[in-house]
């Protein structure tokens, strides 16, 4: 299931066809393998329920998107790589649960599901944040226009509510920098509306491994006029929907049970055709979802739902609050101008208990083994669009941007005299503070009836300050590690698009970005002495991207794009002990890549979607990092593979979906190549196919709507690793993937 690599020189991938036609035979096969639109201009709030069952109609293949350009814009006449994913995908016997659910199907994007709910997922977009241990970093994501990144960087995808989301955008490529900080890729989820009609829905589902989940929904519209004789009427200017759920597994591993809490509300109010205020509302909780650590080589072989005995010997664990709200006000002052303010605030509360050893807790200058943050956060956003029709339409956009987050951050031992897992004496006590404050602009000119310009530049100004409160003396002390640091950096973006036909767009566009380091790696000094690591600076990137957007038919299109990115003072591990990660500016890499999509529709019941991603990602440089205290350092060879980024990945679905009365079914499956785990490409996670089922019939009796399904994940039940822990110090870098495993639930609206 696993194979040990020797560093060589890596094999050229397989032509596209190959990696395409691999995907077919898991459909058949019975024996895994070895080893819409967006919020709308300012009208009047939706009038139709978001409705996930079969009888939604498709999503369409020129969709309206803002990332990118911030307004609304045909997808096809952007010269950028933009995908949409719509609620029907999202939600149609989904489990709700997980991004990688809907957005494995996006080419250039790698979702890794940990099966672990301690940690977040990972995610990369075009080898950005893969290598990331520790939350989401690389990639901005945006929830209803307000950020779930922090300053620095680094965020989290739990915040995004699937239960009630309309539509998810990603963005790729070089026009992703417009966002600032770490914005390797651009991920946007956008709540819907509630109907116009008063309606009650939920859902209930269970499946394997003591999985289940439930969710209630509530939407509609105040003010607005009944309808004569039983007709609907007209939405009233107050519209809203509030989303409750519940989520509890006992983990496809030991020691990895979960309970999660979430609400999301979003209440709009239409104060007339020019301007309306959106309130949203999140909240998450999580206590003492357990953490079983990743498992070694000779372990996963063994036993892929065992658990390290460092798991339960420490009881890792993780506890999450985070509540947050924004208000986002939209006001059209004139038919060609709109202005936009958006503030937002949040608390978000952790605690996690880590499987230090207790002889890496003995120095002074060690920050124990309990990690305890109360963060604080917030920003304010004022954005002025701008439209201008003609023979030469113009549109504009510019705005300003500050953030800020505080956190207390404290370290305590994670043992008591002779108990171990819990709470222990303090280690570290700081407050940490980063702010963001950013100023761009963006244009797009349709010059010729052919030609169209789009180009941007954004300034960040991002600040780090810690003020350190444990100072001990003795043992070869402790001191004040109080510190500051500010980064500036100014990232222009152009992209240049050519209208061969009205169904045939060919563009090209380059830009530059950068990454500072977050918290997190400044957390820890090479060295071992106590304090952060002010060493760092930020990586950059500059990105060129070239592509073929081609509607073949009014059924079918196709995107293709080539991609290669430079990054210069790659953030890197320096030392990987006790523990403990520590980072450094140590090389440059290279990423270079396809990225392929089709989606064609055969008639009003049948489509077929495929893609497809070849990323060849590289070190440029050799460097040098000790991977664990107990071995020497060791070499990372120039042309090495990049951790964590599979070369070739491929995602295939064929769907059937009627209306009501009907059943629909959803046949999809995955290909990953291997994966390194390890800067030297030591070891790899071997690759793998697998397929999925999803099954769903959906009738209505008088106002109610039912759905029944039942979803098969790993139909062949083969044997894979679901995510790989890059550079784990311990050799423990695999987190094994279910076999064959279900879910069964049901779904019902009630409309008043």
């Amino acid at each position: 299931m696993y194979r040990r690599e020797k560093q060589k020189t890596l094999k050229a991938p397989p032509p596209l066809p190959v990696a395409v036609v691999v995907l077919l035979p898991v459909l058949v096969s019975a024996s895994g393998y070895a080893f819409a639109q967006p919020g709308a201009e300012l009208t009047a709030p939706s009038a139709a329920q978001q409705d996930p069952s079969p009888a939604s109609v498709l999503p369409i293949l020129d969709p309206v998107v803002i990332s990118g350009t911030r307004i609304e814009r045909s997808s096809f006449s952007l010269p950028m790589s933009v995908d949409v994913v719509e609620a029907l995908v999202i939600q149609e016997a989904q489990p709700r649960v997980n991004l990688s659910e809907a957005l494995s199907r996006v080419p250039g994007l790698v979702i890794q599901n940990r099966q672990n709910y301690a940690q977040d997922l990972q995610v990369s977009s075009r080898g950005f944040g893969a290598r990331s241990t520790f939350g989401i970093r690389g990639i901005r994501i945006i929830v209803d226009e307000i950020p779930a990144s922090m300053p620095d960087g680094q965020g989290q995808a739990a915040n995004i509510n699937l239960g009630s989301a309309k539509r998810i955008e990603v963005l790729r490529g070089p026009f992703s920098a417009i966002y600032g900080n770490a914005s390797g890729g651009v991920i946007q989820a956008f709540t819907e509306d509630g109907p116009a009609a008063t309606t009650l829905s939920g859902s209930v589902l269970g499946g394997s491994y003591g999985t289940i989940r439930g969710e209630v929904k509530l939407g509609g519209s105040l003010g607005g006029t009944g309808g004569a004789d039983g007709a609907r009427g007209t939405a009233g200017p107050f519209n809203y929907v509030v989303d409750v759920s519940r989520f509890q597994t006992d983990g496809y591993r030991r020691h990895s049970a979960a309970t999660r809490y979430q609400a999301n509300a979003k209440l709009t109010y239409q104060f007339n055709d020019d301007s309306r205020l959106t309130l949203i509302v999140n909240e998450l909780h999580q206590g003492n979802t357990q953490d079983p650590l990743g498992l070694t080589r000779a372990q996963v072989l063994a036993n892929p739902r065992q658990v390290d005995s460092s798991a339960t010997t420490f009881n890792t664990r993780k506890s999450i609050d985070n509540t947050q709200g924004g208000l986002v006000y939209e006001y059209r002052f004139s038919a060609a101008n709109t202005i936009k303010l958006i503030g937002y605030g949040g608390t978000r509360r952790i605690e996690q208990f880590l499987a230090v050893p207790l002889g890496a807790q003995i120095p002074v200058t060690s920050s124990g083994g309990v990690i305890d943050l109360d963060r604080e956060f917030g920003g304010l956003g004022l954005r002025w669009m701008h439209r201008s029709g003609g023979s030469r339409p113009l549109t504009l956009s510019a705005g300003v941007d500050y953030e800020i987050s505080r956190e207390r951050r404290k370290g305590f031992e994670n043992f008591s005299g002779t108990t171990l897992g819990v709470r222990g004496n303090l280690r570290r006590n700081e407050n940490d503070t980063v702010t963001s404050f950013s100023q761009y602009a963006q244009a797009e000119w349709k010059f010729t009836p052919s030609w169209s310009l789009s180009a941007g530049v954004r300034h960040t100004e991002v600040k780090f300050k810690s003020e350190d409160f444990f100072i001990r003396t003795g043992n070869g002390g402790n001191g004040d590690d109080s510190g500051s640091m500010t980064f500036r950096n100014v990232l222009p973006v152009m992209g240049l698009l050519y209208r061969a036909t009205d169904r045939l767009n060919l563009y090209v566009s380059g830009g530059t970005g950068f990454e500072t380091p977050t918290f997190t790696e400044f957390a820890y000094r090479p060295d071992g002495a106590s304090g952060l690591n002010f060493g760092l600076r930020p990586s950059k990137s500059r990105n060129v991207e070239a592509g073929v957007k081609w509607l073949a038919t009014d059924n079918t299109r196709v995107n293709l794009a080539l991609f290669e990115t430079h990054v210069t003072g790659e953030i890197l591990p320096a030392t990987n002990s006790g523990g403990r990660a520590t980072f450094q500016n140590a090389a440059d890499t290279r990423r270079r890549g396809v990225e392929l999509s089709a989606d064609h529709r055969f008639n009003a019941d049948l489509s077929a979607y495929l893609s497809y991603t070849y990323l060849d990602a590289k070190f440029q440089d050799s460097f040098t990092y000790s991977p664990r205290a107990t071995l020497p350092p060791v070499t990372v060879a120039a042309g090495n593979f990049l951790p964590g980024v599979p070369r070739n990945t491929a995602y295939g679905e064929i769907a059937w979906r009627r209306g009501l009365p009907g059943f629909s079914a959803v046949v999809e499956a995955i290909y990953r190549d291997k994966i390194f785990v390890n800067d030297v490409n030591a070891e790899a996670a071997k690759q793998y196919a697998m397929a999925n089922v999803r099954l769903v019939y959906s009738h209505q009796i008088g106002r109610w709507k039912f759905s029944e399904f039942v979803r098969v994940d790993n139909v062949t039940g083969t044997r894979y690793v679901g995510s790989v822990i890059v550079n784990e110090g311990n050799g423990r870098f695999y987190e094994p993937a279910p076999g064959r495993n279900f879910i069964v639930g049901l779904n019902a609206s009630y409309a008043f």
